[in-house]
């Protein structure tokens, strides 16, 4: 069996291919990335290969048996260059494609990428190979700068109302990424890869008191003054920060709290809790 991930030397990519090389024998590995030189010391077969060069990605894929298409990091632009690589894994006889997409990418998500995983797992059914989505929820590390900001102002300012975000450390979702990628009987499956809890903005703002040091209140508002804070007070761009709401209006309508026990199903040990993957980033 020969296995691929595209992305490898990502930030997700890189503990997943570690992961993969101490689960299996490197010679059967092979690491997609426009950087293969930065994956040499993996021991593996690293292959370069562009998403905005779908020929690399066939010449990269030869001889691959099982991939992990990894989602590019390039909201809004990603759909047409994911829906290539699909296709180009067909083209180079992969049987299987298992893809990180996002918990409930349905229709109704107001969550501003849940179209673009949707759109992207439909390709892969309509591939003709067998698939698999690893539907990770959202990543505890991206709570970091959400936790600076409001340890310096002494304010979480929020717009998820009384909703929650079942957060999931990423190397929860690589220890799940390699368990999947190296065992039987997951074709067809989609797992939602969530951490143990999901929190609310009270449990956020509690978690930021207790790591950082100082009190935390919450000061909940609408999509349109969340978007204006970020904008003010954090010098994000307009666009970027209304793609950042609709994560918080997805928490608060319900899309964002669903907790799993795929991590512990796939790997055999349970999630780390939010805590203990923040602890020491703060």
């Amino acid at each position: 069996m020969t296995i691929a991930i595209t992305g490898a030397s990502g930030t997700l990519g890189r503990q997943i291919a570690e992961g993969l090389v101490r689960a299996v024998d490197p010679a059967g590995v092979v690491l997609v990335s426009r950087n293969p030189g930065a994956l040499a010391d993996l021991g593996a077969d690293a292959r370069f290969g562009d998403f905005e060069d779908p020929g690399s990605l066939r010449q990269a894929l030869a001889g691959v048996e099982r991939l992990l298409v990894i989602s590019l990091p390039r909201v809004g632009e990603r759909v047409p260059q994911q829906q290539a690589a699909v296709d180009a894994a067909a083209a180079a006889g992969v049987g299987h494609v298992l893809y990180t997409s996002i918990t409930d990418p349905s229709d109704s998500n107001p969550a501003y990428v849940a179209a673009e995983h949707r759109r992207t797992e439909d390709h892969m059914r309509a591939s003709g190979m067998a698939w698999t989505f690893l539907r990770n929820s959202i990543y505890t590390e991206m709570l970091v700068p959400t936790a600076q900001g409001a340890l310096a102002g002494g304010t979480l300012v929020t717009n998820i109302g009384g909703g929650a975000t079942s957060y999931v450390a990423r190397a929860d979702c690589a220890a799940a990424a390699v368990a999947a990628l190296t065992g039987e009987g997951h074709e067809g499956k989609a797992y939602d890869v969530t951490g143990p809890e999901a929190l609310d903005a009270e449990a956020q703002a509690a978690l930021f008191a207790e790591l950082g040091g100082r009190e935390v209140t919450v000061t909940h508002v609408d999509d349109d003054g969340w978007v204006a804070a970020m904008v003010a007070h954090a010098g994000m761009p307009e666009a970027a920060a209304r793609i950042y709401a609709s994560f918080g209006a997805a928490a608060r309508r319900g899309y964002a709290d669903s907790v799993s026990t795929a991590v512990e199903d796939l790997t055999g040990r349970a999630p780390q809790p939010a805590r203990a993957a923040l602890e020491g980033l703060l």
